[in-house]
C-alpha cells in the first residue's frame, strides 16, 4: 500500500446543536505523485465536512486536513456511540483506496411538547379533551400522567397512565374530566385545570387548560317554563269562570223557542178516502231509510280505503343506507357495509357500499350528518365529532339491516370525523378533511372503534369510505 493515514483523536463527543474538529493526517509512501479525494462514509455522514475534499502530494510527503462534525439538535441525531469513516481515493493508484475509521458519540438532550386538544372543552357531565405529547429529543421519553386543579371541583381518568415515546414520535393521551358538583340551574362556570407530564428526575411539565361546566337547565328555559305556567293557569280561570253565563243563556231561550213552534190553527178535518179500496193503517213507527243512499256510502268509504291503500304503495320509499344495504345482502350474503352523507347545500346523497366514496372532494361542501347500516356484523355503532360541540352526547348503536344517524343536519353545524365500530370484526375508515388529501386507512381492533377525521376546529370532514 502506498499510502498511509491516522485520525486524531480517533474517538471524539459532540452535542447536537455544537460541532467538534478532528485532523486526518495523510503520508504518500509511493514513488509517484499522487491526488487524494476524501469522501465521508456511515451514518453520520451527512454531518460531517472535509476541508480541504482533495490534497496533493509528493512521494514521502505528508498532509493534513480537517473533519468537522455538526449535528443537529433533532430527534435524528440519536444519542450514543456512531462509527464514521472517510474513504481516501487516489486518482494516479485507485487500487490503493482506503478509509480512515473513528468513532463520535452524541451526548443526550431532552425536548418534549404538549398541547390540548381542544384546549377548551364545554359540558354539563363531563369533558373530553386529549393531550398532544411530542418526543424532540433523542432519547425515549418515558413519563406518567395525572391532571389537577386549584379548586379541587374536577375529578380525573387519564388513560393511559404512564407512556414510552421513542425519538422523534407522538402519542395521544385520553382524558376524562368530571365535575364534583352539578349545576343544576344558573350561569356555566369556566373551571381551569392542568394535565402534568411527569419524568423522572426532573420538574413536571404543566399543560394548562379550561373545563367550561354548563348549567343542566339554563335560565333562558326556566324562564320559558315559567311564562307558559302562568298562561295555563290564566286560561284555566277564565275557561272555568266563562262556562256558568253559557248555561243561563241556554235556559233562557228554551220557553221561547218552545212556544214558537206550536201552531195556532184549529186541526183540520180528516180528507175522505175514496170507497173502492180499503184505507191503509197508518204506520206506528218511522219508515226506515232507503237502502240506496246507505250501499252507496259503504261503497264510498270502501274505494277510499283502497284508493289510499294504492296511494301509500306507490309512494317513493326514501333511499336510506339500510334500503341499500338489505338489497346488497339478499344478492351477495355476507359483511357489508353501506353509507351516506348529508352535504351541506345538496342534502342527502344516494348511498354508497363497501370503500366507495361518499361526500365530495374540493368542492368545500362539509358533512352535516352520516347516515350507515351494516349486514352480517351483528350491530354497528357510531358517534359524531361536531363542529363546536365536540362528541355527540351518546353513541348510537343498531342491529343488522338497520338505520343509523349521527351529526346534526340542517342547522349549520359541519362534521370534524366520527368514531364507528361493529359486533363482529373490525371496521377501516378513510377520512378526506378540507384542504387536505385522503387520509390513510386506519381499521379498528376487535372490540374497539376507529376514527376518521380530524381534530381542530377550523377543519371539516368532507368525504369518507367504510369497509368490514
Amino acid at each position: 500500500m502506498s499510502l498511509w493515514t491516522s485520525l486524531e483523536p480517533a474517538s471524539t463527543t459532540v452535542a447536537p446543536g455544537d460541532t467538534t474538529t478532528v485532523r486526518l493526517r495523510i503520508r504518500n509512501t509511493g514513488d509517484v505523485v499522487d491526488e487524494y479525494h476524501f469522501v465521508p462514509v456511515g451514518d453520520v455522514a451527512p454531518y460531517v465536512t472535509v476541508e480541504p475534499s482533495s490534497i496533493r502530494l509528493f512521494p514521502g510527503t505528508t498532509g493534513t486536513l480537517q473533519l468537522t462534525f455538526a449535528p443537529p439538535r433533532t430527534p435524528d441525531a440519536t444519542a450514543g456511540p456512531h462509527p464514521y469513516g472517510v474513504q481516501v481515493v487516489p486518482t494516479e493508484q485507485s487500487d490503493s483506496t482506503t478509509v480512515a475509521e473513528g468513532n463520535i458519540n452524541f451526548t443526550p438532550f431532552t425536548e418534549v411538547r404538549t398541547e390540548l386538544v381542544p384546549p377548551t372543552v364545554k359540558g354539563r357531565f363531563r369533558g373530553r379533551p386529549k393531550l398532544a405529547i411530542d418526543n424532540l429529543g433523542n432519547t425515549p421519553l418515558t413519563a406518567s400522567l395525572s391532571g389537577s386543579d386549584t379548586s379541587d371541583a374536577l375529578s380525573y381518568e387519564v388513560a393511559p397512565a404512564s407512556v414510552r415515546i421513542e425519538p422523534g414520535r407522538a402519542a395521544f393521551v385520553d382524558a376524562k374530566l368530571k365535575p364534583r358538583q352539578i349545576i343544576w340551574l344558573g350561569q356555566k362556570q369556566e373551571r381551569p385545570y392542568s394535565l402534568a407530564l411527569q419524568r423522572s428526575g426532573t420538574a413536571q411539565l404543566d399543560t394548562e387548560g379550561t373545563y367550561v361546566q354548563r348549567g343542566f337547565l339554563p335560565l333562558w328555559l326556566a324562564t320559558l317554563t315559567s311564562v307558559l305556567l302562568a298562561l295555563a293557569i290564566t286560561f284555566a280561570v277564565l275557561w272555568f269562570a266563562y262556562q256558568p253565563g253559557l248555561r243561563s243563556l241556554a235556559r233562557e231561550q228554551a220557553p221561547s223557542v218552545a212556544a214558537r213552534a206550536i201552531p195556532d190553527a184549529e186541526p183540520s178535518k180528516p180528507p175522505s178516502l175514496p170507497s173502492a179500496e180499503p184505507p191503509a193503517p197508518a204506520p206506528s213507527t218511522p219508515e226506515a231509510p232507503p237502502a240506496g243512499p246507505a250501499e252507496e256510502d259503504a261503497g264510498g268509504s270502501g274505494g277510499d280505503k283502497e284508493k289510499e291503500k294504492e296511494k301509500e304503495e306507490t309512494e317513493p320509499v326514501e333511499n336510506t343506507a339500510a334500503v341499500a344495504v338489505t338489497k346488497l345482502n339478499e344478492q351477495t350474503p355476507g359483511r357489508h357495509i353501506c353509507y351516506r352523507a348529508y352535504v351541506r347545500g345538496t342534502g342527502w346523497q344516494d348511498p354508497v357500499c363497501d370503500g366507495l366514496t361518499s361526500g365530495t372532494e374540493g368542492q368545500d361542501r362539509p358533512i352535516e350528518s352520516i347516515n350507515i347500516a351494516v349486514s352480517g356484523t351483528e350491530r354497528v355503532s357510531a358517534n359524531g365529532f361536531i363542529e363546536n360541540t365536540d362528541w355527540e352526547p351518546a353513541w348510537k348503536s343498531v342491529e343488522n339491516l338497520k338505520d343509523l344517524y349521527i351529526g346534526t343536519p340542517d342547522k349549520d353545524a359541519f362534521m370534524r370525523g366520527l368514531g364507528v365500530s361493529v359486533g363482529e370484526g373490525s371496521v377501516c375508515v378513510t377520512a378526506r378533511v378540507h384542504s387536505q388529501e385522503w387520509q390513510e386507512k386506519a381499521c379498528s381492533e376487535p372490540g374497539s372503534y376507529k376514527f376518521g377525521g380530524t381534530l381542530s376546529k377550523d377543519l371539516a370532514l368532507e368525504a369518507l369510505k367504510l369497509i368490514v
